[in-house]
């Protein structure tokens, strides 16, 4: 999430902070507020995912959830 968001040389930075998606300030200077916020990984089928990634909320408490690999799926954006 930092990576794709943060760092310009990241594979996914054009997808992602490039097209004006942020982190949080708050999860940006702490993994412990980041757990607090959204827990623990329920299990390895699931990664993180942005409930609305139509625009550009980002990364923040109210727009991620632990998903699996089908939820993405349907919750990608338009193209």
């Amino acid at each position: 999430m930092k990576d794709r968001c943060l760092n310009k040389s990241a594979p996914a930075y054009a997808a992602y902070g490039g097209r004006g998606i942020r982190v949080c300030k708050r999860w940006q200077k702490s993994f412990q507020a980041f757990l607090k916020d959204v827990g623990r990984r329920p299990s390895t089928n699931h990664s993180l995912d942005r409930i609305n990634n139509n625009t550009k909320r980002g990364y923040c408490p109210s727009n991620v959830r632990w998903a699996t690999k089908r939820q993405q799926a349907r919750n990608r954006r338009s193209r």
